[in-house]
């Protein structure tokens, strides 16, 4: 009965794959996956990376549609930069909590308070937030971002645990929100050191978004995009993976002779699994849930994503 069950969820899936090839050339779309998406949903994407990538892609597409697979600030941030896309999201309901942690009245309360800091917003927030922002980064490039910032006071919203990282690469004095991303803040020292007492040959790679006590263990230490391509050129054939489960999929098809082992099973993110294949032939067969950004807060957030793509 299983093996008839899975045969059948392998015949649908195939059928939801032709579905979504059909309708992306109908509608000249192209899907943008992040790491953490379901297996499935990254198979399909014409591109998969973290939000820096993500970005990137958007800003620079010639596809009218943008279908945006992860969570609702990352499709905000391809409307801003791409305002002439339409972009689409498979489900609406996808959030973050931790972009939520931040709202607009306590980062200006902050900003008041310290008048000569410039904000530095991790790219998982809100556009409103982006507005009120000089410079955004994202995991991967955000000790580049805060060394290229011209002032000594830095607002960092809204990751404590990125923020608490970021401040060993930079001798200037950093006003930390008190935010966090609920699946990395999992991990913890008890469950690393048990892995590493069941792996002893492995080596433990973890994302900044985790815990510092938990980060201080890391044998390698970065963004998602950092993580698997270190992974693959590193010499070492077992690894004990610190961030979403979802990144299995491009580190097993980058390295399929090595093996990796989650920290935890508790390292998935229910907010990027509520995406699957019948939503996104749904979202492209209906053009919704589409992605607005009013354009008085668009045009204040592109400015604070446009300089973080152009630090070098």
């Amino acid at each position: 009965m299983e093996a008839l069950a899975l045969e059948r969820k392998a015949e649908q899936n195939r059928e939801l794959k032709e579905r979504i090839a059909q309708l992306k050339k109908e509608r000249n779309a192209i899907i943008l996956a992040h790491y953490y998406q379901r297996d499935e949903i990254q198979e399909v994407a014409d591109f998969r990376g973290d939000s820096f990538l993500l970005a990137q892609k958007a800003a620079q597409t010639d596809a009218d549609v943008i279908v945006f697979c992860g969570v609702h600030f990352m499709g905000e941030s391809a409307k801003i930069l791409a305002p002439n896309k339409t972009v689409i999201i498979p489900d609406e309901r996808a959030g973050c909590p931790m972009a939520d942690m931040v709202n607009v009245e306590g980062l200006k309360a902050l900003k008041s308070r310290h008048p000569n800091a410039k904000v530095v917003t991790y790219i998982n927030s809100s556009a409103e937030i982006k507005a009120e922002t000089d410079i955004c980064c994202t995991s991967a490039n955000a000790v580049k971002v805060i060394q290229s910032v011209d002032a000594d006071e830095i607002i960092w919203v809204p990751d404590k645990n990125l923020g608490d990282y970021v401040s060993k690469f930079t001798d200037k004095k950093m006003i930390i929100w008190e935010g966090y991303c609920n699946t990395h803040d999992m991990l913890t020292v008890k469950d690393v050191m048990e892995m590493k007492a069941q792996h002893p040959n492995a080596q433990f790679v973890v994302h900044p978004e985790c815990r510092p006590e938990v980060v201080k263990l890391g044998d390698f230490v970065g963004s998602t995009t950092a993580i698997i391509k270190y992974c693959k050129e590193s010499d070492c054939q077992e690894f004990i993976v610190g961030t979403e489960d979802g990144t299995g999929f491009q580190l097993r098809k980058d390295s399929p002779d090595k093996t990796f082992h989650f920290a935890t099973k508790f390292l998935v993110c229910p907010n990027m699994k509520v995406n699957n294949l019948k939503k996104v032939v749904k979202c492209l067969e209906t053009m919704q849930p589409q992605i607005y950004v009013p354009p008085q807060v668009a045009e204040k957030a592109r400015l604070s994503l446009e300089r973080m793509l152009q630090v070098k």
